[in-house]
Protein backbone atom coordinates (compact mmCIF):
# COMPACT_ATOMS: atom_id res chain seq x y z
CA UNK A 1 0.00 0.00 0.00
CA UNK A 2 1.10 3.21 -0.78
CA UNK A 3 0.86 6.21 1.74
CA UNK A 4 -2.76 7.37 0.85
CA UNK A 5 -3.92 3.86 0.88
CA UNK A 6 -2.66 3.18 4.51
CA UNK A 7 -4.98 6.20 5.60
CA UNK A 8 -7.77 4.74 4.28
CA UNK A 9 -8.39 3.04 7.34
CA UNK A 10 -7.38 4.26 10.57
CA UNK A 11 -8.49 3.87 14.21
CA UNK A 12 -7.66 6.08 17.36
CA UNK A 13 -7.58 4.58 20.49
CA UNK A 14 -8.55 6.61 23.54
CA UNK A 15 -9.60 9.16 20.85
CA UNK A 16 -11.63 11.30 23.33
CA UNK A 17 -8.98 11.59 25.77
CA UNK A 18 -6.80 14.54 25.92
CA UNK A 19 -4.33 13.98 23.92
CA UNK A 20 -6.46 11.61 21.50
CA UNK A 21 -8.84 14.35 20.51
CA UNK A 22 -6.17 16.47 19.12
CA UNK A 23 -4.40 13.13 17.71
CA UNK A 24 -7.86 12.28 16.23
CA UNK A 25 -8.19 15.99 14.70
CA UNK A 26 -4.82 16.16 13.04
CA UNK A 27 -5.06 12.61 11.57
CA UNK A 28 -8.90 13.52 10.62
CA UNK A 29 -7.41 16.55 8.62
CA UNK A 30 -4.40 14.69 6.59
CA UNK A 31 -7.08 11.91 6.09
CA UNK A 32 -9.45 14.56 4.20
CA UNK A 33 -6.89 15.98 2.68
CA UNK A 34 -5.42 12.93 1.10
CA UNK A 35 -9.32 11.76 0.07
CA UNK A 36 -9.73 15.40 -1.82
CA UNK A 37 -6.76 14.36 -4.14
CA UNK A 38 -8.37 13.35 -7.55
CA UNK A 39 -6.71 10.18 -7.95
CA UNK A 40 -8.49 9.48 -4.50
CA UNK A 41 -11.57 10.59 -5.31
CA UNK A 42 -13.96 7.00 -6.08
CA UNK A 43 -12.09 6.18 -2.33
CA UNK A 44 -13.76 5.66 1.01
CA UNK A 45 -11.50 6.92 3.64
CA UNK A 46 -12.83 6.02 7.20
CA UNK A 47 -11.34 6.83 11.14
CA UNK A 48 -12.55 5.01 13.98
CA UNK A 49 -12.50 7.33 17.08
CA UNK A 50 -12.40 4.35 19.79
CA UNK A 51 -13.71 5.68 23.54
CA UNK A 52 -15.62 3.86 26.28
CA UNK A 53 -17.45 6.71 26.77
CA UNK A 54 -20.70 8.18 24.65
CA UNK A 55 -20.56 11.49 26.46
CA UNK A 56 -16.89 11.67 25.43
CA UNK A 57 -17.42 10.80 22.42
CA UNK A 58 -19.97 13.56 22.06
CA UNK A 59 -18.01 15.95 23.19
CA UNK A 60 -15.05 14.79 21.15
CA UNK A 61 -17.60 14.97 18.07
CA UNK A 62 -17.89 18.86 18.85
CA UNK A 63 -14.51 19.72 19.14
CA UNK A 64 -13.89 18.12 15.61
CA UNK A 65 -16.66 19.82 13.63
CA UNK A 66 -15.83 23.07 15.29
CA UNK A 67 -11.82 22.67 15.08
CA UNK A 68 -12.21 21.75 11.16
CA UNK A 69 -14.45 24.79 10.59
CA UNK A 70 -11.85 26.92 11.69
CA UNK A 71 -9.27 25.49 10.00
CA UNK A 72 -11.39 25.44 7.04
CA UNK A 73 -11.88 29.40 7.29
CA UNK A 74 -7.58 29.55 7.07
CA UNK A 75 -7.56 27.32 3.85
CA UNK A 76 -9.88 29.31 1.87
CA UNK A 77 -7.94 29.69 -0.95
CA UNK A 78 -6.58 26.01 -1.11
CA UNK A 79 -10.35 25.05 -0.51
CA UNK A 80 -11.61 26.86 -3.35
CA UNK A 81 -8.91 25.06 -5.49
CA UNK A 82 -9.79 21.74 -4.14
CA UNK A 83 -13.39 22.04 -5.18
CA UNK A 84 -12.62 24.23 -8.42
CA UNK A 85 -14.71 20.73 -9.60
CA UNK A 86 -18.06 21.94 -7.77
CA UNK A 87 -19.84 25.03 -9.77
CA UNK A 88 -22.60 24.81 -7.48
CA UNK A 89 -19.89 26.25 -4.19
CA UNK A 90 -19.59 29.64 -4.92
CA UNK A 91 -19.66 31.71 -1.66
CA UNK A 92 -16.75 30.94 1.04
CA UNK A 93 -19.62 30.04 3.84
CA UNK A 94 -20.62 27.08 0.96
CA UNK A 95 -17.14 25.76 0.34
CA UNK A 96 -16.66 25.84 4.27
CA UNK A 97 -19.69 24.05 5.13
CA UNK A 98 -18.72 21.35 1.78
CA UNK A 99 -15.33 20.84 3.15
CA UNK A 100 -16.62 20.41 7.28
CA UNK A 101 -19.23 17.70 5.89
CA UNK A 102 -16.85 16.02 3.96
CA UNK A 103 -14.13 15.84 6.72
CA UNK A 104 -16.98 14.70 9.54
CA UNK A 105 -18.18 12.01 6.83
CA UNK A 106 -14.80 10.28 7.68
CA UNK A 107 -15.36 10.68 11.47
CA UNK A 108 -16.62 7.46 12.90
CA UNK A 109 -17.25 7.74 16.54
CA UNK A 110 -17.30 4.42 18.39
CA UNK A 111 -16.98 2.75 21.60
CA UNK A 112 -16.28 -0.87 20.09
CA UNK A 113 -12.88 -1.82 19.76
CA UNK A 114 -13.90 -3.85 16.89
CA UNK A 115 -14.22 -1.36 15.16
CA UNK A 116 -10.08 -1.23 14.81
CA UNK A 117 -9.33 -4.35 13.68
CA UNK A 118 -10.01 -3.92 9.60
CA UNK A 119 -7.78 -0.52 9.72
CA UNK A 120 -4.39 -0.43 8.38
CA UNK A 121 -3.35 2.31 11.04
CA UNK A 122 -3.69 2.16 15.02
CA UNK A 123 -2.73 5.13 16.94
CA UNK A 124 -3.25 4.80 20.67
CA UNK A 125 -3.32 7.40 23.08
CA UNK A 126 -4.73 5.48 26.27
CA UNK A 127 -3.66 5.10 29.77
CA UNK A 128 0.20 5.04 30.63
CA UNK A 129 0.14 1.25 31.22
CA UNK A 130 2.16 -1.41 29.57
CA UNK A 131 -0.03 -4.16 30.65
CA UNK A 132 -3.16 -1.92 29.62
CA UNK A 133 -1.94 -0.87 25.95
CA UNK A 134 -0.15 -4.39 25.23
CA UNK A 135 -3.43 -5.96 25.71
CA UNK A 136 -5.37 -3.60 23.58
CA UNK A 137 -2.59 -3.96 20.88
CA UNK A 138 -2.59 -7.48 20.86
CA UNK A 139 -5.74 -8.42 20.52
CA UNK A 140 -6.15 -5.78 17.31
CA UNK A 141 -3.24 -7.36 15.48
CA UNK A 142 -4.51 -10.81 16.21
CA UNK A 143 -7.94 -10.17 14.83
CA UNK A 144 -6.65 -8.00 12.20
CA UNK A 145 -5.76 -9.28 8.73
CA UNK A 146 -4.14 -6.39 7.13
CA UNK A 147 -0.99 -6.62 9.35
CA UNK A 148 -1.60 -3.20 10.65
CA UNK A 149 0.88 -0.46 11.48
CA UNK A 150 0.56 0.53 15.48
CA UNK A 151 1.80 4.10 16.27
CA UNK A 152 1.97 4.85 20.22
CA UNK A 153 1.57 8.12 21.76
CA UNK A 154 3.97 6.68 25.24
CA UNK A 155 5.35 8.98 26.79
CA UNK A 156 7.93 6.71 29.16
CA UNK A 157 7.18 3.38 27.88
CA UNK A 158 10.02 1.77 25.61
CA UNK A 159 8.92 0.59 22.29
CA UNK A 160 10.41 -3.02 22.30
CA UNK A 161 9.32 -3.75 25.53
CA UNK A 162 5.89 -2.79 24.11
CA UNK A 163 6.77 -4.41 21.05
CA UNK A 164 7.66 -7.51 22.19
CA UNK A 165 4.40 -7.24 25.18
CA UNK A 166 1.92 -6.60 22.39
CA UNK A 167 3.70 -9.59 19.92
CA UNK A 168 3.91 -7.17 17.30
CA UNK A 169 7.15 -8.06 15.37
CA UNK A 170 8.52 -4.74 14.84
CA UNK A 171 5.46 -3.03 13.71
CA UNK A 172 5.06 -0.43 16.29
CA UNK A 173 6.63 2.64 16.51
CA UNK A 174 6.28 5.63 19.09
CA UNK A 175 4.90 8.68 18.38
CA UNK A 176 4.99 11.08 21.15
CA UNK A 177 3.00 14.20 20.52
CA UNK A 178 3.14 17.37 22.95
CA UNK A 179 0.15 18.99 24.95
CA UNK A 180 -2.04 19.78 23.08
CA UNK A 181 -0.73 18.03 19.90
CA UNK A 182 -3.21 19.88 17.57
CA UNK A 183 -1.18 22.73 18.43
CA UNK A 184 2.41 21.66 19.86
CA UNK A 185 4.57 21.58 16.76
CA UNK A 186 6.97 18.63 18.71
CA UNK A 187 7.27 15.45 17.72
CA UNK A 188 9.85 12.59 19.68
CA UNK A 189 9.68 9.43 17.32
CA UNK A 190 10.64 6.37 18.82
CA UNK A 191 11.90 3.92 16.99
CA UNK A 192 12.75 0.28 18.55
CA UNK A 193 15.64 -1.99 16.91
CA UNK A 194 12.98 -4.28 15.28
CA UNK A 195 10.71 -1.67 14.24
CA UNK A 196 9.86 -2.29 10.67
CA UNK A 197 11.72 0.60 8.36
CA UNK A 198 8.73 1.25 5.94
CA UNK A 199 6.89 2.20 9.13
CA UNK A 200 9.26 4.45 10.51
CA UNK A 201 9.45 5.99 6.69
CA UNK A 202 5.97 6.31 6.86
CA UNK A 203 5.90 7.98 10.17
CA UNK A 204 8.48 10.57 9.48
CA UNK A 205 6.35 11.36 6.48
CA UNK A 206 3.25 11.58 7.95
CA UNK A 207 4.57 13.91 10.72
CA UNK A 208 5.74 16.29 8.12
CA UNK A 209 2.74 16.26 6.68
CA UNK A 210 0.62 17.20 9.51
CA UNK A 211 3.09 19.86 10.02
CA UNK A 212 5.19 18.45 12.83
CA UNK A 213 9.09 18.66 14.18
CA UNK A 214 10.81 15.53 14.41
CA UNK A 215 13.02 14.75 17.08
CA UNK A 216 14.91 11.43 17.18
CA UNK A 217 14.84 10.19 20.54
CA UNK A 218 16.06 6.50 21.07
CA UNK A 219 14.52 4.05 22.74
CA UNK A 220 14.95 4.76 26.76
CA UNK A 221 12.36 4.61 28.72
CA UNK A 222 10.91 8.39 29.15
CA UNK A 223 12.82 9.25 26.07
CA UNK A 224 13.94 12.97 26.04
CA UNK A 225 11.22 14.89 27.17
CA UNK A 226 10.05 12.99 30.49
CA UNK A 227 13.50 11.98 30.75
CA UNK A 228 14.35 15.31 31.44
CA UNK A 229 10.44 16.61 33.38
CA UNK A 230 10.37 13.85 35.48
CA UNK A 231 14.13 14.24 37.25
CA UNK A 232 13.53 17.58 36.98
CA UNK A 233 9.91 17.69 39.11
CA UNK A 234 11.98 15.08 41.57
CA UNK A 235 15.03 17.97 42.08
CA UNK A 236 11.60 20.71 42.72
CA UNK A 237 10.00 18.20 44.74
CA UNK A 238 13.81 17.86 46.95
CA UNK A 239 14.43 21.21 46.91
CA UNK A 240 11.01 22.33 48.45
CA UNK A 241 11.58 19.17 51.37
CA UNK A 242 14.70 20.88 52.25
CA UNK A 243 13.21 24.03 52.64
CA UNK A 244 10.98 22.58 55.61
CA UNK A 245 13.17 23.67 58.54
CA UNK A 246 12.32 27.15 57.64
CA UNK A 247 8.68 27.00 55.64
CA UNK A 248 5.87 25.61 56.00
CA UNK A 249 5.20 22.99 53.68
CA UNK A 250 2.87 25.16 51.66
CA UNK A 251 5.36 27.94 52.01
CA UNK A 252 8.19 25.63 50.70
CA UNK A 253 5.97 24.75 47.71
CA UNK A 254 5.03 28.35 46.75
CA UNK A 255 8.91 29.20 46.59
CA UNK A 256 10.13 26.41 44.84
CA UNK A 257 7.35 26.83 41.89
CA UNK A 258 8.29 30.87 41.38
CA UNK A 259 11.95 29.76 41.87
CA UNK A 260 11.40 27.65 38.49
CA UNK A 261 8.96 30.10 36.98
CA UNK A 262 10.11 33.44 37.13
CA UNK A 263 14.05 32.99 38.07
CA UNK A 264 14.47 29.88 35.41
CA UNK A 265 11.89 32.32 33.04
CA UNK A 266 9.23 28.93 32.55
CA UNK A 267 5.72 29.40 30.95
CA UNK A 268 4.76 27.48 34.69
CA UNK A 269 6.66 26.21 38.01
CA UNK A 270 7.41 22.95 38.07
CA UNK A 271 4.64 22.03 41.01
CA UNK A 272 2.04 23.61 38.43
CA UNK A 273 3.26 21.79 35.34
CA UNK A 274 3.19 18.91 37.45
CA UNK A 275 -0.37 19.72 38.55
CA UNK A 276 -0.96 20.61 34.62
CA UNK A 277 0.36 16.81 33.12
CA UNK A 278 -1.89 15.06 36.13
CA UNK A 279 0.08 13.88 39.91
CA UNK A 280 -1.19 10.73 38.72
CA UNK A 281 0.47 10.67 35.59
CA UNK A 282 3.98 11.45 36.90
CA UNK A 283 3.32 8.48 39.48
CA UNK A 284 2.33 6.71 36.41
CA UNK A 285 5.66 7.58 33.88
CA UNK A 286 7.65 7.25 37.66
CA UNK A 287 7.07 3.66 37.83
CA UNK A 288 7.57 3.10 34.23
CA UNK A 289 10.78 4.66 34.41
CA UNK A 290 12.05 3.11 37.74
CA UNK A 291 13.28 -0.32 36.83
CA UNK A 292 15.29 0.76 34.12
CA UNK A 293 17.59 2.93 35.72
CA UNK A 294 19.56 0.92 38.25
CA UNK A 295 21.48 3.80 39.91
CA UNK A 296 18.55 5.93 40.26
CA UNK A 297 15.42 6.43 42.56
CA UNK A 298 12.76 7.82 40.19
CA UNK A 299 10.23 7.82 42.84
CA UNK A 300 8.39 10.27 45.20
CA UNK A 301 6.99 9.54 48.10
CA UNK A 302 4.86 13.46 48.29
CA UNK A 303 3.24 11.73 45.00
CA UNK A 304 2.28 8.56 46.48
CA UNK A 305 0.92 10.39 49.60
CA UNK A 306 -1.11 12.78 47.93
CA UNK A 307 -2.47 10.20 45.41
CA UNK A 308 -3.68 8.77 48.48
CA UNK A 309 -5.35 11.77 49.85
CA UNK A 310 -7.31 11.87 46.36
CA UNK A 311 -5.37 14.95 45.18
CA UNK A 312 -4.17 14.23 41.20
CA UNK A 313 -4.23 17.29 39.48
CA UNK A 314 -4.97 16.80 35.55
CA UNK A 315 -7.53 18.27 33.76
CA UNK A 316 -11.47 18.43 33.68
CA UNK A 317 -13.14 17.54 30.19
CA UNK A 318 -13.49 21.21 29.58
CA UNK A 319 -10.23 21.66 29.68
CA UNK A 320 -9.94 23.35 33.34
CA UNK A 321 -7.61 22.62 35.91
CA UNK A 322 -8.78 19.92 38.87
CA UNK A 323 -7.22 20.42 42.28
CA UNK A 324 -3.66 19.68 42.30
CA UNK A 325 -0.55 21.06 44.40
CA UNK A 326 -2.73 24.27 43.66
CA UNK A 327 -6.34 25.01 43.67
CA UNK A 328 -6.64 27.48 40.46
CA UNK A 329 -8.61 30.69 39.02
CA UNK A 330 -8.59 29.61 35.15
CA UNK A 331 -4.97 29.98 35.38
CA UNK A 332 -3.88 31.66 38.03
CA UNK A 333 -2.96 29.97 41.23
CA UNK A 334 -5.12 30.36 44.34
CA UNK A 335 -4.03 28.17 47.38
CA UNK A 336 -1.67 25.57 48.24
CA UNK A 337 -2.13 22.32 49.57
CA UNK A 338 -0.48 21.53 52.95
CA UNK A 339 -0.11 18.02 53.16
CA UNK A 340 -0.09 18.12 57.06
CA UNK A 341 -3.26 19.81 57.67
CA UNK A 342 -4.77 18.12 54.88
CA UNK A 343 -6.37 21.14 53.19
CA UNK A 344 -5.52 24.71 50.92
CA UNK A 345 -4.19 27.23 52.14
CA UNK A 346 -4.68 30.78 50.44
CA UNK A 347 -1.99 31.98 48.57
CA UNK A 348 -2.83 35.26 50.38
CA UNK A 349 -1.86 34.17 53.86
CA UNK A 350 1.75 32.96 52.13
CA UNK A 351 2.68 36.09 50.22
CA UNK A 352 4.45 37.94 53.47
CA UNK A 353 6.79 34.90 54.28
CA UNK A 354 7.73 33.79 50.98
CA UNK A 355 8.33 37.14 49.68
CA UNK A 356 10.62 37.57 52.51
CA UNK A 357 12.29 34.52 52.11
CA UNK A 358 13.05 34.96 48.49
CA UNK A 359 14.75 38.27 48.86
CA UNK A 360 15.23 41.24 46.39
CA UNK A 361 13.67 40.23 43.12
CA UNK A 362 16.37 40.59 40.36
CA UNK A 363 15.85 43.83 38.59
CA UNK A 364 16.18 42.61 34.91
CA UNK A 365 13.45 40.21 35.85
CA UNK A 366 11.23 40.32 32.89
CA UNK A 367 7.77 37.79 32.31
CA UNK A 368 8.07 34.85 30.53
CA UNK A 369 5.65 36.16 28.05
CA UNK A 370 7.64 39.38 27.43
CA UNK A 371 11.42 36.93 26.76
CA UNK A 372 9.97 34.63 24.65
CA UNK A 373 8.90 36.84 21.75
CA UNK A 374 11.95 39.00 22.21
CA UNK A 375 13.95 39.37 19.49
CA UNK A 376 17.24 40.19 21.48
CA UNK A 377 15.70 37.39 23.54
CA UNK A 378 19.34 35.78 23.99
CA UNK A 379 21.06 38.72 25.07
CA UNK A 380 18.43 39.30 27.66
CA UNK A 381 18.61 36.03 29.08
CA UNK A 382 22.42 36.82 29.49
CA UNK A 383 22.13 39.54 31.05
CA UNK A 384 19.26 38.61 33.34
CA UNK A 385 21.25 35.11 34.88
CA UNK A 386 24.47 37.29 35.40
CA UNK A 387 22.32 39.21 37.87
CA UNK A 388 20.88 36.54 39.53
CA UNK A 389 24.83 35.25 39.66
CA UNK A 390 26.09 38.52 41.62
CA UNK A 391 23.19 38.23 43.85
CA UNK A 392 23.29 36.28 47.54
CA UNK A 393 19.51 35.83 48.28
CA UNK A 394 17.62 32.53 48.84
CA UNK A 395 16.00 33.24 46.07
CA UNK A 396 18.80 33.23 43.75
CA UNK A 397 21.00 30.61 45.16
CA UNK A 398 17.82 28.58 44.78
CA UNK A 399 17.51 29.83 41.09
CA UNK A 400 21.25 28.64 40.45
CA UNK A 401 20.85 25.60 42.40
CA UNK A 402 17.87 24.83 40.22
CA UNK A 403 19.22 25.73 37.15
CA UNK A 404 22.89 23.29 37.04
CA UNK A 405 20.12 20.59 38.19
CA UNK A 406 18.67 20.97 35.07
CA UNK A 407 21.78 21.30 33.00
CA UNK A 408 22.99 18.44 34.75
CA UNK A 409 20.22 16.16 34.02
CA UNK A 410 19.89 17.17 29.98
CA UNK A 411 24.01 16.30 29.67
CA UNK A 412 22.87 13.20 31.02
CA UNK A 413 20.37 12.57 28.85
CA UNK A 414 23.23 12.99 26.19
CA UNK A 415 25.82 11.36 27.97
CA UNK A 416 23.45 8.12 28.10
CA UNK A 417 22.39 8.22 24.38
CA UNK A 418 18.91 8.88 24.84
CA UNK A 419 19.47 12.23 22.45
CA UNK A 420 21.36 12.53 20.04
CA UNK A 421 22.66 15.91 20.69
CA UNK A 422 22.57 18.80 23.44
CA UNK A 423 20.50 21.06 19.99
CA UNK A 424 17.86 17.99 20.66
CA UNK A 425 17.82 18.26 24.12
CA UNK A 426 17.45 22.31 24.00
CA UNK A 427 15.14 21.69 21.48
CA UNK A 428 12.06 19.80 23.35
CA UNK A 429 12.37 21.38 26.63
CA UNK A 430 11.96 24.76 23.95
CA UNK A 431 9.61 23.69 21.89
CA UNK A 432 7.93 20.72 23.65
CA UNK A 433 7.63 22.39 27.14
CA UNK A 434 8.11 26.22 25.78
CA UNK A 435 10.89 26.58 27.69
CA UNK A 436 12.18 30.23 26.40
CA UNK A 437 16.08 28.47 26.68
CA UNK A 438 17.41 24.93 26.26
CA UNK A 439 19.22 23.51 29.74
CA UNK A 440 22.57 23.08 27.76
CA UNK A 441 23.53 26.57 27.24
CA UNK A 442 26.11 28.86 28.99
CA UNK A 443 24.12 31.79 30.08
CA UNK A 444 25.14 30.35 33.78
Amino acid sequence: MNYSEKLQRVAVLGAAGKMGRGITLLTLVEMADQMLKPENKEKDFYLYAIDVSEEHLSGLKKYIRKQVRKLAEKRIVWLRNIYNYRPDLIENGEIIESYVEDVMGIFRPVKSLEAAFGANLIFEAIREDIGIKANLLRTINEKNENEPWFFTNTSSIPIEQLNYAAELEGNIIGLHFYNPPAVQKLIELIAARKTNPELTRFAIEFAGRIGKRIIHSNDVAGFIGNGHFMRDALFGISQAESLLKELSFGQAVYVVNRISQDFLVRPMGIFQLIDYVGIDVCQLIMKVMNPHFSGENIHSRLIDKLIKLGIQGGQHPDGSQKNGFFTYDKTSIVAVFDVKKKDYVPVEELNKRTDEFIGTLPASLKPWKVIIAHPERTKILSEFFSEIKSMDTAGSRLAIDYFNSSRRIALQLVEDDVALSSSDVNEVLMNGFYHAYGPINDFI
